[in-house]
């Protein structure tokens, strides 16, 4: 099967699964990431102080449902987005003017539901389409909410692709909504593809699965996060928009400075850090300030099914999650392959010709940019100048840089700085 079929069919089996920041919807979409990757799962017990945190009582809910003469017009099993997550139990009848305080609708969207939750303060609610609530008629309802808050435990996963040395990529994706397909079950289902694509890499690579916040947040008070070098948080991942780049807090780490060279050639929006959005701002908070951006298409809030039973399956694309693959997977490339050099003949150009440097590229279609690149790698080459920053002085492909570091490396003329 294709990749992008595969992502696909991965983002259609974890959609309907009713995901919160806690309970067995979490659970039940590791496993099936789990079927996939070899996953490490963690389980933090409710009352857990988390940096300025504490994890929260367990939330499970079984059916939830508005009906009115045995009828549900609003219907849990047929969307788990008709909840307010975290709902406490409600078994009531009431009348439709009781019920209205506890409805959510879009009025400029009126066939959408929308996504709704209630995390720490104890309530209930239903979401529904506005076109809903217009044909329901006055008189009695009967309310259902079959859930429970408890005592138990926040779940999140890891998957760790062991590198050369010590110093981590940490890729993170959020698990904590319900039914919505790009948000974010196409970036874990991307972060899944690039995470089985990798073999035996420079840096070790960290894949983080958890809820949206404090989930980010749990996995920074039980991990030494000193030894995360790069970072990139995945999310909307599959819609049909043009890619979105959003920098760390530090707007010059290694990982914008990889994004901006990797996005150049394609259509693409680089943003500035600002202190909301996805994870990325918990890793890129002041006492951390970690390397670690955030990858998009379409961004959060910027496109009408946002947060919206408009978010379905159909929303999202194979060919979008391939492209993002593919920038994922030039950017692991270029971390991977960059570093500084020092010119061991720096005192006028050394003679390339004699060491069969130039006959190398005989008969190559891109020899004057190979060329081009063996000169520019030498000249900067002083400990202080990174192959990226050549290549984007140069205006060369990353790649043709790299190669010719490794060339000049081979014929004594670099060595790694």
């Amino acid at each position: 099967m294709p990749e992008g079929d595969r992502m696909h069919a991965l983002v259609r089996r974890l959609y309907p699964l009713c995901r919160s920041i806690t309970g067995d919807g979490v659970r039940e979409t590791l496993a099936i990431v789990g079927e996939q990757l070899d996953l490490t799962v963690h389980e933090v017990p409710t009352g857990t102080q988390v940096l300025d945190w504490t994890v929260p009582q367990e939330w499970n809910i079984r059916d939830a449902h508005i009906s009115r003469d045995g009828e549900r017009i609003v219907d849990f099993q047929a969307l788990n987005l008709h909840v307010v997550g975290y709902s406490v139990p409600v078994h009531r009848t009431m009348t439709l003017d009781e019920l209205r305080g506890h409805l959510h609708t879009l009025p400029d969207q009126p066939s959408l539901v929308p996504y709704r939750t209630s995390y720490y303060a104890p309530t209930w609610g239903f979401c529904l389409a506005q076109a809903t609530l217009d044909a329901m008629p006055d008189g009695d309802y009967e309310v259902v909410i079959d859930s429970d808050l408890a005592d138990g435990s926040l779940t999140y996963a890891e998957h760790v692709v062991p590198g050369q040395v010590d110093d981590e990529v940490i890729v993170s994706c959020h698990v904590c909504h319900p039914s919505l397909a790009n948000d974010n079950m196409a970036g874990v289902a991307v972060a899944v593809e690039l995470a089985k694509s990798l073999r035996n890499p420079y840096y070790t690579y960290r894949f983080i699965f958890a809820p949206g916040t404090i989930g980010a947040i749990t996995w920074l008070a039980r991990n030494d996060a000193a030894r995360v070098r790069h970072g990139l948080v995945l999310a909307c991942a599959g819609d049909r928009g043009s890619l979105t780049y959003k920098q760390s807090r530090r707007g010059d780490a290694e990982i914008d400075r990889v994004l901006a060279h990797v996005l150049r050639d394609r259509p693409h929006e680089i943003r500035e850090f600002s202190p909301y959005g996805y994870d990325e701002r918990q890793y890129c908070s002041p006492g951390y300030n970690l390397g670690v951006g955030s990858l998009t298409r379409t961004p959060y809030a910027g496109y009408p099914e946002y947060h919206t039973s408009g978010d379905d399956p159909d929303f999202v694309t194979p060919e979008s999650m391939v492209d993002t693959l593919t920038v994922c997977r030039e950017a692991v490339d270029v971390l991977e392959r960059n570093r500084r050099y020092v010119n061991m003949s720096p005192y006028g150009e050394p003679q390339l010709g004699r060491r069969g440097l130039y006959e190398s590229l005989g008969g190559r279609s891109d020899a004057k940019d190979a060329q081009l690149a063996m000169l520019w790698v030498l000249n900067l080459s002083d400990g202080d100048h990174d192959l990226l920053t050549i290549a984007d002085r140069a205006r060369l492909p990353f790649q043709a840089v790299a190669a010719a570091a490794d060339a000049l490396a081979a014929a004594g003329l670099l060595k790694v700085g």
